[in-house]
């Protein structure tokens, strides 16, 4: 290791890398962690790390000020990509290519962490076959006051379901509340039909496990949400050894089948996994040896097509897809009610009441209110606590999962909408829709000027 100027530079994999900034704080509120710890914690683990990211184009998802501070997301490579790094040109439902960074050793990882990307976001692809998948991931998503024991429940019917259909399934903490589930799978199957595979498996784990939720819209959701989406065509999760910005520095850990009931995610940090790594090794060290077909899973789907059970909403971002139902969420859903007059003596058919039935009128299905929005999550937080203290009568009958934190994601950065559910509250106690606060919309502007062109 050498000093240069305010800089370390490392020598990784037989190559120089250059740590700038090597003192900066990335964690200050529950542990102390600088960038050059975060940068040697995953020096540690790299072999595992390497598992999740090899051979496979990257989002780098920047935390250029440490964990406390918001990301962004950058596609393409940086212009100062080192000369013995490469890139591959990835295409984006939207029509667009990019040239995405490939990282295939060490040195690649610690070059990308000093960029600030903590959170390793690869595609489900490697670089010589990018339309076929090689990976289907479930991403199990609990609902607010979901407890934890409820996710690993989950967990154990995905693993048997899975098991019953051939699958080897791969299990792993997701660093914050979750679990992630990881299967090989051949690369025959395009995007489509891996998302249409992983549907087949939400809805056939909802079946059997009332825990669980494959419903897209969070007013529908409850339970354990097995995310299906997240399979679509550019979308990425967090891979293995993966740091997520929690006060503790929790990782994103693989874990044996045989730990998935007794464990604490919280155990699993940047302090405590390169020792678990030295001990045991990575859990998911044979992963890449049992890639599985979804013949099993796509005949699931064909069923449940031919039950009038068909497809379910994309991510905002894509274009409709064919045989997509309506993506509009069932609070704003367009209803038009044709009244009837009162049933006459002798049981006769009601008539329609004179005139046609208003057409496009949004009758919500769910009574939900925006209360704050902003690209600082900490600030659409602080609005809705005092919304809370505005109409106190209100917020003590809410649920847990009556409060909806959306987390928005635009190209290149992310923002949150925090909405309330009013379905406990008396009608009488309903406060109105009023205007956020704060109410900082990024993409106001962009939707102000489409309406008008």
């Amino acid at each position: 290791m050498a000093k240069e100027d305010d800089a370390e530079l490392l020598e990784v994999s037989g190559r120089m890398v250059r740590i700038s900034s090597p003192s900066k704080a990335y964690f200050t509120r529950g542990v102390h962690l600088t960038k050059l710890d975060i940068v040697r914690y995953f020096l540690a683990v790299a072999p595992g790390a390497l598992r999740g990211i090899q051979d496979r184009p990257v989002v780098l998802k920047r935390f250029v000020n440490g964990a406390e501070a918001e990301p962004f997301y950058q596609k393409r490579a940086p212009s100062d990509l080192p000369e013995w790094m490469r890139t591959v040109t990835l295409s984006f439902p939207s029509g667009r290519t990019a040239e995405e960074v490939v990282v295939d050793d060490a040195a690649g990882i610690a070059w990308i962490v000093n960029l600030g990307c903590m959170e390793l976001h690869p595609h489900p692809v490697r670089t010589g076959d990018l339309d076929h998948p090689d990976e289907l991931r479930v991403d199990l998503d609990p609902q607010p006051g979901v407890a934890w024991t409820d996710v690993r429940a989950v967990a154990m019917e995905v693993k048997a379901l899975l098991d019953e259909l051939g699958l080897v399934a791969w299990p792993k903490t997701s660093g914050s509340r979750g679990i992630h589930i990881n299967v090989r799978i051949e690369p025959r199957w395009g995007f489509t039909e891996v998302r249409r595979a992983a549907l087949a498996l939400a809805r056939a784990v909802e079946k059997r496990c009332s825990l669980a939720s494959s419903k897209w819209w969070k007013e529908e959701r409850h339970g354990v949400f097995l995310d299906y989406n997240q399979n679509a065509k550019d979308r990425t999760t967090c891979s293995a050894y993966s740091v997520r910005p929690l006060p503790d520095a929790r990782v994103s850990t693989p874990l044996r089948w045989d730990e998935v009931m007794t464990c604490d995610p919280a155990d699993f940090t940047v302090l405590t996994v390169p020792d678990r790594f030295a001990k045991i090794g990575d859990p998911h060290a044979a992963m890449n040896d049992y890639a599985g077909v979804l013949d099993a899973l796509l005949e699931l789907a064909a069923r449940d097509e031919s039950e009038g059970l068909g497809d379910a909403p994309w991510p905002p971002h894509f274009r409709k897809m064919d045989g997509e139902p309506a993506r509009v969420q069932p609070s704003k859903s367009r209803v038009s009610a044709t009244r009837k007059k009162p049933a006459q003596p002798g049981g006769e058919n009601p008539e329609p009441a004179a005139g046609p039935p208003k057409k496009g009128r949004r009758q919500p299905a769910m009574p939900l209110i925006v209360i704050a929005q902003s690209p600082d999550k900490a600030s659409a937080e602080a609005g809705l606590e005092r919304w809370k203290q505005q109409h106190p009568e209100a917020a003590a009958l809410l649920a847990p999962d009556d409060i909806l934190v959306d987390r928005m994601r635009g190209a290149s950065y992310v923002w949150y909408r925090i909405r309330v559910n009013l379905r406990h509250i008396p009608e009488t106690l309903r406060p109105p829709q009023g205007t956020p606060d704060p109410d900082d919309d990024p993409t106001r502007a962009w939707r102000e000027t489409r309406e008008e062109s």
